[in-house]
Parts: structure tokens; sequence; C-alpha cells
């Protein structure tokens, strides 16, 4: 090759080099590219696609504190009894359910007694009704507490104590009702009387036994009582029971068992009120209370129809709720 021949390639070459790295220069002024941009920033680009995306959706049953629970008799009675307020506890006296322990059933026995008979085991006693002694097994606390007559160690508790009830319907009461709740069996326990007396009168949104594997049994009880004496239940009182209920489902109420006979003996008069005399007839518009339909069958009194004194007054009686009792 001629000497003019390689200087011309090598000036060539030279303009050549140039002339990329001025192209190279231009692209990097440029800046990197959409998405040179996007794989050089990842964590921005996280975040903008986090904030679209939308909240998740609770549906309304995982946020209910009041659960469904198929084939649970006894929630399926809760859900029947109406929730309301407390009504006010004016004009509430013990002595507006009659005095204690009344001999209600006639047998000899107040209704004390009764219930020591009926829940203590090992039971000593003089004469037919005084028990003296006896070992209770104690639903509240689960422990064996010994029975001694004059020492106060167990009570007998009102599962539905009596001042809720009053502020939860019975404040509209006839005495006669009233006093026929505060010796129901149904309603009654023998318990610890130290444990009895930390409950008061709360509902079961304030106390729950100790003893765990007993809660079951006990509100079931409420709701039984309730029911049977057509008592309301507060919207926290209803969520308490439903929570506790729907830890067992197949959880069956108590039978109402017989309720004492209340006829003249009503231990004592309502104080401040007018007793209607008893056995009256429907017709006159009196409010008597029948403890069954036996009883009201007996003073002629049946059937009693809704929209009528005597009905409003029995209408516990009404079980299949069709407005006729003790048809």
């Amino acid at each position: 090759m001629s000497v003019n021949r390689l200087v011309a390639a090598t000036r060539l070459e030279a303009i050549l080099g140039a002339m990329l790295v001025a192209a190279v220069a231009a692209g990097c002024a440029a800046g990197p590219t959409t998405s040179e941009q996007q794989s050089s920033r990842p964590d921005t680009a996280r975040a903008s696609a986090t904030q679209v995306r939308p909240s998740p959706v609770v549906s309304p049953s995982a946020q209910s504190s009041y659960p469904p629970v198929p084939g649970s008799p006894a929630m399926g009675a809760l859900r029947k009894i109406p929730v309301k307020g407390r009504a006010p506890q004016t004009g509430y006296s013990r002595e507006r359910f009659g005095v204690a322990w009344t001999d209600v059933n006639r047998n000899g026995c107040d209704t004390r007694d009764d219930i020591l008979k009926r829940d203590l085991t090992n039971q000593s006693s003089r004469g037919t009704c005084v028990i003296s002694g006896g070992s209770l097994n104690d639903p509240y606390t689960g422990r064996v507490v010994r029975y001694v007559r004059g020492a106060s160690v167990v009570d007998i508790d009102h599962v539905v104590a009596l001042d809720d009830a009053w502020q939860t319907g019975a404040f509209a009461w006839p005495f006669a009702k009233r006093v026929a709740l505060a010796n129901d069996p149904l309603n009654l326990l023998a318990v610890d009387a130290a444990t009895n007396r930390q409950k008061g009168a709360g509902d079961a949104a304030t106390w729950l036994p100790p003893n765990k594997s007993f809660r079951c049994a006990y509100v079931a009880r409420q709701v039984a009582v309730k029911r049977k004496y057509q008592l309301w239940v507060t919207p926290s009182e209803a969520a308490a029971v439903g929570r506790v209920l729907s830890r067992c489902p197949g959880k069956n109420l108590p039978g109402p068992g017989a309720q004492p006979t209340i006829a003249s003996n009503t231990g004592g008069s309502d104080p401040g009120s007018v007793q209607a005399p008893l056995g009256s007839n429907p017709n006159s518009g009196s409010g008597v209370f029948f403890a069954n339909c036996a009883a009201a069958r007996a003073a002629g009194a049946a059937p009693l129809r809704r929209g009528t004194k005597p009905y409003a007054v029995n209408s516990h009686l009404d079980h299949d709720n069709d407005g006729v009792a003790c048809e």
C-alpha cells in the first residue's frame, strides 16, 4: 500500500471513532428510557401499585358477636325473646315479689327448704321440711360446699335476679305473678353464698359463673325463665348470652317444670297496689294470674282471649301464640 493510501485510511478510522463517541455521549445526556426508569426504581413502582389496590371487604357475618348456631334450641329460644332497654328501677323492692320463701305449694315446707331438698346430697333434716345439713355440689364454683343450717354458706339464688326481672317487664305484672317467679324452681338454685353475692342482681352481660363448664347451662336456664314469664333481654344481655351459647351449639333449654300453684296464698299483699279478687270471672275484667291452664279451667276462666285483661295477665299460657290461651 502507498503512503498516501495508508494516511487516508488512518484518517477515516479516526473520523468514524469520533462519530461513535459523540453518539454515545448524546445518548447518555438524553437519560434512560421509560422501561429503564421503571427497572431502576422498583420501590416506587411497587408503591404505586399498592396505592390503587382496593381494600378488602369484611362480610357482616364476620363482624357479628351474636352468631347463628344451627341446631341449637337454646339459641333459637333466645332469638324469640324481645330485645329492649331496661325499664327504670323505680318502685322495686324485694317485697314486690312477696314474702321471701313463702310456702306457695302448700306442702308445709317453704320454698327455700324445697330447693335445699332438691339440690343437696347427704341430707339431714328435722321433720319433713327443715333441712339441717348436707353437701352441695356448687354449680357456680365446681366445689363441694358443706351446708349446715344457720351458717351463711349456701344461698338460694334467683337465676334471673328479681331486680333484673323488675326492669325487664315484671314491674307491670300483677302481684301474684311476681310471687310465682320468685318461688319457681326453674329460677332457683342452691349455690355458694359468697359467689352468689358477687353476682348481685347482674345479668349475663355483667356476671357469669366462675365455673366455665356450667355457663352454658346457666344462660340456658336464664333464657328458659325469660321465655316462660315473657320477660325481655337487653341488647348487651342478648349478645352475652349468644356468645356463651355459640360455644355449646347442641344446648337444650331446661324443662319449664311445674309452676307454683298460686291461689290465695300469695305471700302477703303488693305494697302500694290493690290485688284483684282471685278466681274472678274473666268477663269482669279482673287481672287474675293463673299458674297453669288447669288452674284457669278450674276457675272457669278458660279460654283466655287476646284483647282482654285476663289474657294480658296470663299470656304466658298461650304457648302457640295464636291469641287464645288454654283453648
